[in-house]
């Protein structure tokens, strides 16, 4: 069953989809999961449904919303900067936590790309979070954005596309945006997960603090909590060198898996190994009893 919630989060109202698993019982209350979307994204992407749909036929209560400024939420559009989305992660959190359905004590969260940093961020300065799943994430804003621009010819075009935009903000103070391609390289084959409803100018401030985002320094703090690493080998839009970096920073129990023949959307690829690993890890670090 699909419900259509509203989380509070500060002043904003954000938009959100629960799941309840169809074999609930009157009274029960199930452990939970909240699902944090990517960069720009959107509750409704397929990795979000995917999400949803599956961990709820797993016997999770599961919480799939948007961000600020994305999606149905409110906010100024476009407007992601990190440490809001960790603020509304764990608002979606609280509201978790205050159903009646929900274990309240053992409430994870799950992430997909920008979403598993996020998520990372979250458990690390919350111990609320009972467990968490990055999916694709990254641990740190400079390495990831050296790592998307490679050479010095590359890296040079885009600092100045940002130092550009932050110039003329200044001088004009007026916002100045810069398009999700020109900041987040996505191959072409890739681009059909992004559809029309994802965010695609990001203003000049999302890319300045995302600079100073880093789940690394906080991974630490999670332990005992149990921590899923998942991420595509090959990844041609984050790749797994963040992952390998996190897992070497983290505390037992930690498990990190690189799948091949899967990309960047692997949530999204129906793909039965990644069914399999994901319920597996669920039923032996977070069971539904």
């Amino acid at each position: 069953m699909e419900e259509k919630v509203v989380i509070q989060s500060g002043k904003l109202k954000l938009a959100g989809i629960v799941h309840t698993p169809d074999d609930m019982k009157k009274g029960e209350r199930r452990p939970a999961l909240v699902i944090c979307h990517g960069f720009g994204g959107h509750k409704d992407g397929p990795q979000q449904i995917w999400t949803g749909n599956k961990l709820a036929s797993m016997g999770y209560v599961t919480l799939r919303f948007d961000f600020r400024g994305c999606g149905e939420s409110d906010g100024k559009r476009g407007w992601v900067i990190p440490q809001e989305e960790v603020d509304d992660a764990l608002a979606a959190l609280t509201y978790m936590q205050s159903r009646a359905d929900v274990n309240p004590d053992r409430v994870g969260m799950t992430g997909t790309s920008f979403g598993g940093a996020v998520a990372i961020y979250a458990a690390g300065i919350d111990k609320r979070v009972a467990c968490v799943i990055s999916q694709g994430g990254w641990a740190d804003g400079m390495s990831i954005a050296q790592e998307r621009f490679p050479t010095p010819e590359k890296w040079q075009a885009y600092i100045g596309r940002v130092d550009a935009a932050r110039r003329k903000k200044i001088e004009t103070g007026e916002d100045q945006y810069l398009h999700r391609y020109d900041v987040v390289p996505v191959p072409e084959r890739l681009r059909a997960s992004i559809d029309e409803r994802s965010i695609f100018q990001f203003p000049v401030e999302t890319e300045l603090t995302k600079f100073y985002f880093r789940p690394i320094d906080v991974i630490g703090n999670i332990s005992p909590r149990p921590i899923l690493l998942l991420h595509a080998a090959g990844d041609s839009v984050t790749s797994s060198k963040g992952s390998l970096e996190m897992f070497s920073r983290s505390k037992p129990p930690t498990e990190l898996h690189l799948m091949t023949d899967v990309d960047h959307f692997m949530f999204g690829e129906d793909d039965d190994r990644v069914d399999s690993l994901v319920g597996g890890w669920l039923k032996k670090y977070f069971p539904v009893n």
